[in-house]
């Protein structure tokens, strides 16, 4: 079927999504308990969206459309109170991070679902292993152009959110030595990584779409697992590289983050993106996944090289102007914090695995800092 019309939207309003954990308190392994959480949160007003993910272990909340840090934030804890206090009911917890430290991924439930069954079939363990969590985050585009641009302009800067919100060293109960094992998970599907370099709404339309849906390799927009794709039907862009962090509060640090840097790349100020960009964007992905804010990437224009935790706190100088004109300093505050000393949510897990001594330690901390109504970590 021909892609949907690109609906535009308030340019920089929001939107976060977040796949959560489900775990049981005793073991703290995952718990297949996505039908029974959704059944109870089902008869009562949910303050924003949740919906099943692609195994029982894991469910997906969404905010509403938001315009600032404050409301986005405001939601967001009423999300994770309505949540925990759910889960008290039915005995089950629920935290972020990107991976489960030692679940065993073929153990995992398939959700009964038409399109979840169908990415079985097709990916066979894969959809499994797929038992992941992220965040993403939607910016709204007033046109199709204008996110197209973005998606391009923002390539540049796809390892500061890697590395700011890597919350996934342990899996299959071992130290990755990356602070974010999740993207290697997402890597493995064919239809992910970068998007194809156009900034021409027609020409993606008529041109790469339309080619694609032609081989019958996809349908629709949910078949890319771009690291930023388009969403025609929200008029807006998705950033899906970060993963799930352990407090709401780094989700919404993190979303108005993008918020302010999609509104400095909109004044046009910095050389418009070209295709020779992604020659070191893989390269500067695999770094911002293995060391985190300690990584060092190359600038694709300049290929100078550069310290990932000094770029970010030079960004954030830059963009101090657009996050005052949002309403964001606090955000970009606790960003801020994040690089320059506190660290990122993988380290503070590796901490915890230090003090605990058990990846089941891990995990009891992971469910207390999403439980916690003032963002602490422990």
């Amino acid at each position: 079927m021909p892609l949907e019309p690109f609906r535009a939207s308030a340019s920089l309003t929001l939107g976060v999504e977040l796949e959560l954990q489900l775990v049981n308190p005793a073991d703290f392994d995952l718990s297949a308990s996505a039908s029974d959480m959704l059944h109870l949160l089902g008869r009562s007003r949910f303050p924003g969206d949740v919906k099943p993910e692609i195994t029982e272990s894991m469910i997906e909340v969404a905010t509403d459309v938001q315009r600032n840090h404050g409301e986005l934030l405001a939601q967001l804890r009423d999300i994770r109170d309505t949540l925990v206090a759910a889960g008290d009911r039915i005995n089950v917890a629920v935290c972020g991070g990107g991976t489960h430290p030692f679940q065993r991924w073929f153990n995992q439930r398939i959700f009964s679902k038409p399109r979840f069954k169908e990415i079985s079939a097709l990916y066979g363990y894969l959809a499994k292993q797929f038992t992941v969590f992220g965040q993403h985050v939607h910016v709204g585009c007033s046109s199709a152009d204008e996110a197209l641009f973005l998606l391009h302009a923002l390539n540049r800067y796809l390892p500061h959110f890697i590395a700011l919100s890597a919350s996934s060293p342990y899996s299959q109960g071992t130290d990755t030595l990356f602070d974010s094992a999740r993207l290697n998970s997402v890597f493995a599907f064919p239809l992910s990584g970068r998007a194809p370099f156009l900034l021409k709404w027609e020409d993606f339309e008529r041109g790469y779409f339309a080619k694609m849906e032609n081989t019958g390799v996809v349908k629709s927009m949910k078949d890319f697992y771009w690291d930023i794709r388009p969403k025609p039907d929200f008029g807006t862009n998705e950033l899906r590289v970060c993963d799930t962090p352990l407090t709401v509060e780094r989700a919404a640090a993190l979303a108005c983050y993008l918020q302010a840097l999609c509104r400095h790349l909109l004044t046009r100020a910095e050389p418009p993106p070209v295709e020779d960009d992604y020659l070191v964007y893989n390269y500067n992905r695999f770094q911002a996944c293995r060391f985190g804010l300690d990584g060092v990437i190359v600038h694709p224009q300049s290929h100078d090289s550069l310290s990932l935790r000094e770029d970010i706190l030079a960004t954030l100088a830059s963009i101090g102007p657009h996050a005052a004109a949002l309403g964001s300093e606090a955000a970009l505050e606790e960003i801020r914090t994040v690089a320059a000393r506190e660290g990122n949510h993988a380290g503070f897990l590796r901490r915890q695995h230090a003090e605990e001594g058990s990846v089941q330690g891990v995990v009891d901390a992971a469910v207390r800092c999403f439980r916690s109504t003032e963002g602490k970590k422990s």
